[in-house]
């Protein structure tokens, strides 16, 4: 595990960081798709969501400070009852926690809940052409490339495409 870090379970208090985190990545960068930033609330309904429905939501803290460095979580791939062991991934670090091991390690207990949970297969829909580190993070975790969907997205005046990977649990 990165030095220093703790990975759990996500609780209320630390909404409002990984709104912040998040909100960063739509201000900043087109890994994200969102173009509105959201809110506490809405994080904590979408808590109460994939926790209702026994989906593994994650933060890495800093084990001394306990200040949110980033979290991941799973939610259902489609709605279709079929389709009820597959997930879509998601993965975001603090900007001053990148490069230091901790998106590794917090991908690592993700995929390791998701089998705990029963889970069969983890999708990752990442940018094409913006998230060359999020692609190499989930390959060096098993992921392997599936598809490409072309400029299905547009932000920021940019068409964007997605690459499809997907690990096997």
């Amino acid at each position: 595990m990165s030095a220093g870090v703790r990975i759990r379970g996500v609780l209320p208090e630390d909404l409002a960081a990984i709104s912040a985190i998040y909100n960063h990545y739509v201000r900043e960068s087109v890994v994200t798709f969102d173009e509105e930033e959201g809110t506490t609330e809405d994080w904590a309904e979408k808590h109460a969501r994939l926790s209702a429905a026994g989906m593994p939501f994650l933060v890495a803290v800093d084990a001394v400070s306990g200040q949110v460095l980033g979290y991941a979580l799973v939610q259902p791939w489609r709605v279709k009852s079929a389709y009820r062991f597959t997930v879509e991934d998601s993965i975001y670090l603090s900007a001053d926690a990148a490069g230091r091991g901790i998106g590794r390690v917090l991908l690592g207990a993700l995929l390791e809940a998701c089998a705990a949970a029963g889970l069969r297969q983890v999708i990752a829909v990442i940018t094409e052409g913006g998230a060359e580190a999020s692609i190499a993070l989930h390959t060096r975790l098993g992921f392997v490339e599936t598809g490409r969907l072309r400029d299905v997205g547009v932000k920021f005046g940019r068409p964007l495409g997605t690459v499809l990977l997907q690990k096997s649990l």
